[in-house]
């Protein structure tokens, strides 16, 4: 990430919105909102293959479900927060891989600028890419601040997506997935 660009544009926005730049409580906040996009930007330029590839055997092939995966991301429509969980289930077909790394993949693609419905295929995409599951299904539940602090302003509305892939597509399987998850 490039620090001085960050802090410029930052100063430039202050200024847009009329504020002293000068005045004591905004001397640092240039510097700091360059350290924060360290941070919560951290995804950009990532790779799920980087977590994703160090699979094990497994001779159990039923479903694995790693569920209320927090997560915080912007939208890349307004540059707003968007925060909620993650739910991933998966049939493996002869290898897992290790349960935090399902939680690191999520993290790859929340700490970008994104939109809830991509990152919920991407999520999907990348397992069924890197661990050949032989199906998968991804369910994010979020609250959008650009839905909460602008434009409609209806608190607590919060956005449903999934994705599925591959065996988990058959509606058996969805509904073995969504009664676990009702438990």
């Amino acid at each position: 990430m490039d620090k001085e660009k960050i802090e410029q544009a930052v100063r430039l926005f202050l200024e847009g919105i009329g504020e002293d730049v000068d005045r004591e409580g905004l001397l640092e906040t240039p510097a700091r909102i360059s350290e924060m996009c360290k941070e919560i930007f951290g995804g950009v330029g990532n790779n799920a293959k980087d977590v994703l590839e160090r699979t094990f055997s497994a001779e159990n092939n039923e479903m694995v479900i790693v569920r209320d995966i927090s997560f915080y991301s912007v939208c890349e429509h307004h540059l707003l927060p968007f925060y909620g969980t993650v739910n991933i289930g998966y049939i493996p077909d002869g290898k897992v891989v290790g349960l935090s790394k399902l939680p690191r993949a999520v993290e790859v693609f929340a700490r970008r600028p994104q939109i809830q419905e991509q990152m919920t295929a991407q999520i999907a995409d990348e397992i069924m890419k890197y661990l050949e599951p032989k199906g998968v299904i991804v369910m994010i539940e979020a609250e959008h601040m650009c839905m909460t602090m602008r434009g409609i302003k209806k608190p607590g509305a919060k956005t449903m997506t999934y994705a599925v892939r591959g065996e988990m597509q058959s509606a058996e399987m969805q509904d073995r997935f969504f009664r676990i998850m009702s438990r």
